[in-house]
């Protein structure tokens, strides 16, 4: 995403500095704004709220955040993904923040409606266990996003900050994906809420809870059929629409946020690819690096301050 805000255009724009703490530069658009926040000193407990869904990602630097109405209280580092939903506030400390290193961040606002109609539209398609199988549920999303959606934040830097043709119906696109990819990917705990209230459990339901337990092991997808209730080729069908992925790389996604979190606890790299089924060290440290944007070695060098 440096790469982007290191145009010419954007360099320039940035340079004209207001204020030292979360100096703000806006595009819009029908839809959704686009934000780009610099702050250029150490401050603490600095607000932020929206009326509307805020999509943040961290570009340089580290925040801590602060939600009280949850009690939530974390850093917010480069290739993760922070969503605020409407009305919810936050308050930020800088800790790192200085002239010659600011923290960077982006953030995009997107209005309810278009949440809805994004939702809707999945839901013409998705009828395997509710009507409203795709219904945004107002929550803290806090997550590590994976290489596909930072590359979608960097293209939409460009569409939003470039006056090139069709630039209101590229964004537009851009902003469905966003959206299906937050009730796709990075809100599985939202999906998995709102696919397990009264009423509205389906055996994909019961297929993600088994392949939750048994991560370590290679899927057996006659076996995810039959806890669906569904043949191969509807079963490969319905998942990829519900989440984005295939049953395989939901799996490695879900392997790789583990190891990830038992890396942050110091676990070693040999011993954590084998016990969560990677081939190799070195295959575990491809996709690990593909996933997240740094090595499985970087990890550990940065929870040990080295």
């Amino acid at each position: 995403m440096a790469a982007y805000l290191a145009t010419e255009k954007l360099i320039k724009q940035r340079q004209q500095i207001d204020v030292l703490i979360e100096n703000k530069l806006t595009f819009a658009a029908d839809s959704a704004h686009l934000s780009i926040y610099d702050t250029y000193q150490d401050a603490q407990k600095v607000a932020l709220h929206s009326s509307e869904l805020l999509f943040c990602g961290m570009i340089s630097g580290k925040k801590i955040m602060h939600v009280g109405e949850c009690d939530y209280h974390k850093e917010f580092l480069p290739q993760q993904s922070f969503v605020l939903a409407p009305e919810q506030g936050v308050l930020i400390d800088f800790p790192e923040a200085s002239l010659h290193q600011p923290t960077t961040c982006l953030a995009i606002e997107i209005s309810r409606d278009k949440i809805n109609q994004v939702a809707d539209a999945l839901n013409v398609k998705q009828q395997i266990c509710h009507d409203d199988f795709f219904h945004y549920t107002p929550q803290l999303v806090h997550t590590e996003h994976n290489q596909i959606t930072q590359n979608l934040l960097e293209r939409m830097v460009g569409l939003f900050s470039e006056n090139e043709q069709d630039r209101q119906y590229l964004i537009d696109l851009s902003i469905n994906e966003l959206i299906t990819r937050l009730l796709q990917q990075q809100s599985r705990d939202l999906l998995l809420y709102n696919s397990q209230r009264a009423g509205k459990e389906c055996g994909l339901t019961h297929v993600l809870e088994h392949i939750e337990h048994n991560l370590t092991v290679p899927l057996n997808i006659d076996t995810l059929c039959k806890i669906a209730c569904m043949s191969r080729s509807k079963f490969y069908q319905q998942f990829k629409l519900a989440f984005g992925q295939s049953p395989a790389q939901w799996q490695q996604q879900l392997r790789l946020k583990k190891a990830y979190e038992q890396l942050k606890c110091g676990k070693p790299v040999s011993q954590l690819c084998y016990e969560l089924g990677f081939a190799s060290p070195s295959h575990f440290s491809r996709l690990f690096k593909q996933a997240y944007g740094k090595t499985p070695k970087s990890v550990m060098m940065h929870i040990k301050g080295m």
